[in-house]
């Protein structure tokens, strides 16, 4: 088996080029660093086209986000390119983008996706 990545460009041409984008959540697309269809750690990066969101969601572990583009908002705030966000384990938040946006995540565990009101 070929060794998986280990060292990422996250300058914005190596990544808006990469092969491996694919439907994520209706209007975000992503591509897997590592961890694809694991239950432990992952990491990816999130397209997300303006106006898209994913839906609510709870942290069985550290999330920690960062924008490399655009402007990603949740319930607590609007964070710009070059933000870092951590969310802490057993917290829940919505994610949307009303200009689109790129964003690097890191999943301590993976997390739950909760059901739509």
């Amino acid at each position: 088996m070929p060794e998986p990545e280990r060292i990422f460009s996250l300058a914005l041409s190596a990544l808006h080029s990469r092969p491996s984008f694919r439907p994520f959540h209706e209007g975000v697309e992503v591509s897997w660093l590592y961890g694809e269809g694991e239950p432990g750690a992952a990491a990816a990066l999130l397209r997300y086209a303006p106006g898209a969101r994913v839906p609510a969601h709870r942290h069985s572990g550290y999330e920690h986000v960062f924008v490399l583009e655009g402007v990603q908002h949740d319930r607590e705030g609007r964070y710009e390119s070059g933000t870092l966000i951590v969310n802490q384990p057993n917290t829940e938040h919505e994610v949307w983008s009303p200009e689109g946006c790129l964003v690097l995540v890191i999943w301590e565990k993976r997390v739950t996706f909760l059901p739509e009101a």
